[in-house]
Order: structure tokens, then C-alpha cells, then sequence
């Protein structure tokens, strides 16, 4: 019983990670239709977070926590590396 309680919970784990917005438990997710891609990265913490984007409107995205100096948006919540492959930060929001 115990094993296939851990192998469903698995299973929903792997579904989860497939999606555009698997799981944001701090703040608001962004907009996918807003955003010029929806990939996602495992932070830290193990929380899964939306990678950087462009902002197809123009404007800061929500959830957004920095503008990068490439032009596209971070959703980080840690300030160490955020936007450090898109040319670093260059304003919080």
C-alpha cells in the first residue's frame, strides 16, 4: 500500500514538472501569454519558478522580481544569480 502511495505521488510529480507553471508557491505566476517562453528551473530551495522571459507587452510582467540588462524578466526569489546569464540586473521591481 505504502509503495504505491510513493509511486503515484511520483507520478504526480513527473505531470507536475511538465507543465509551463508546475508549481509557484510564492507569489503570483506570471501570464504565459505575456512571456516569449515558458520554461521553468528548480531553485534552491526545490521550488519550481518561471525562468527568465521577455515581456510580449512590454511591460513587467507579473511576479516579476528584476529586470535583466538583456531585456527580459526574472522570477527569481533569491537575489544571488538572479539574472546572471542575461547579462546581470538591472532594476529590482
Amino acid at each position: 500500500m505504502r509503495l504505491q502511495k510513493l509511486a503515484s505521488l511520483a507520478a504526480v510529480l513527473l505531470l507536475a514538472g511538465s507543465t509551463a507553471f508546475a508549481y509557484q508557491p510564492a507569489g503570483q505566476a506570471p501570464d504565459g501569454a505575456d512571456l516569449s517562453n515558458h520554461h521553468t528551473y528548480q531553485n534552491r530551495d526545490g521550488d519550481t519558478v518561471h525562468a527568465p522571459a521577455r515581456s510580449l507587452s512590454g511591460k513587467a510582467p507579473e511576479g516579476a522580481t528584476a529586470g535583466c540588462r538583456d531585456g527580459t524578466y526574472s522570477f527569481s526569489r533569491h537575489h544571488s544569480g538572479t539574472c546572471s546569464r542575461h547579462g546581470g540586473v538591472a532594476q529590482w521591481l
